[in-house]
């Protein structure tokens, strides 16, 4: 496991060093969205409502509306600034009895692992939470937002359970149930008795999800009857792809022109050594690594020395494959 968090317990004067651990995870089979004809993904793109542009993620702030319509703007400056005194602290409030903590609650669940150095206090919170059969009840900054939270021991590790707000819980507003409704005891009985046929002690293991099962199976028989397909890439993947091989085709040749233009080579499509420094101005070099004047003057002399081109022949043959 990976800790999300680090930072410390602390209760009077004792301070706990700690790591946070998430202690659950679903087990669902991760499904994505794709075209039904030919596999694609489904994209989301955030685009602005009044320009109908795109919208980059680091150009992306929040904002509050308020009851009048009017919108707030808030940067990460704003977020930032505000207090949050428990971003690496623990900080224990109370201990109650834990049957008082009502179970709706509670959310989610992390493990706390002490630091090498911490064992022994962390051993002196956990006995004191086992043996007074109570819960601490603390608050702590996660991902940025505090949160409640209780303290209670699993085994022999201590775990952080976060809480709901108090005015995060709705309240069960049911007229039908405020209704008088007769219940003979013979009914009651009858219903005592069912109960008790089905008495058992919690084993949450013997349980399974038949769902997630099936379609583990459903998907497992696609793929061993070959029932799969490779969606071809996305278009502006294409694109971007093809962009990007053509680029750089491009610049190794311009480059390997200017390397043999400031050599005074001949360029590849040139027919002969003589013609490089005319091939280099027809085809776009750097004006400063030209050969000098004098020598495009030398032509006819080139000419005269056993080249293998002659007159002005393979001039015009290299201007026209330049084109």
């Amino acid at each position: 496991m990976r800790a999300i968090w680090k930072g410390a317990v602390a209760f009077g004067l004792v301070n706990v060093p700690v790591k946070l651990y998430a202690a659950t995870g679903e087990h669902e089979v991760r499904l994505h969205q794709v075209h039904r004809e030919d596999g694609g993904r489904i994209r989301y793109k955030k685009v602005c409502s009044i320009d109908g542009e795109t919208v980059e993620w680091g150009d992306i702030a929040k904002g509050y509306e308020t009851d009048s319509g009017e919108l707030v703007v808030l940067t990460d400056e704003d977020f930032d600034n505000l207090p949050l005194s428990t971003e690496r602290e623990i900080e224990v409030l109370e201990f109650v009895p834990a049957e008082q903590v009502d179970p709706i609650l509670l959310q989610k669940t992390y493990y706390l692992e002490p630091e090498k150095t911490a064992a022994k206090p962390y051993a002196l919170l956990r006995g004191a939470l086992e043996q007074t059969d109570r819960m601490a009840v603390v608050k702590v900054a996660l991902r940025q937002r505090e949160t409640m939270a209780v303290l209670r021991v699993r085994d022999k590790v201590i775990v952080l359970q976060t809480l709901l707000w108090p005015d995060e819980v709705r309240a069960a507003d049911f007229p039908v149930l405020d209704t008088e409704v007769q219940v003979r005891p013979q009914e009651l009985t009858m219903a005592s008795s069912l109960v008790e046929s089905l008495a058992a002690d919690f084993d949450p293991s013997q349980y399974t999800d038949a769902y997630v099962t099936a379609l583990e199976d459903l998907i497992q028989q696609k793929v061993s009857s070959g029932q799969t397909q490779a969606p071809a890439a996305a278009e502006e993947e294409r694109e971007e792809g093809a962009g990007e091989v053509v680029d750089l085709l491009a610049a190794l040749q311009r480059s390997v022109e200017k390397a043999r233009s400031a050599r005074g080579e001949a360029s590849q499509d040139a027919p002969a050594a003589k013609k490089s420094a005319s091939r280099a101005s027809r085809s776009g070099g750097d004006d400063d690594e030209e050969a000098p004047a004098p020598k495009r003057r030398s032509r006819a002399k080139a000419g005269d020395t056993g080249g293998d081109d002659g007159g002005k022949a393979p001039a015009k043959r290299t201007r026209k494959k330049a084109s």
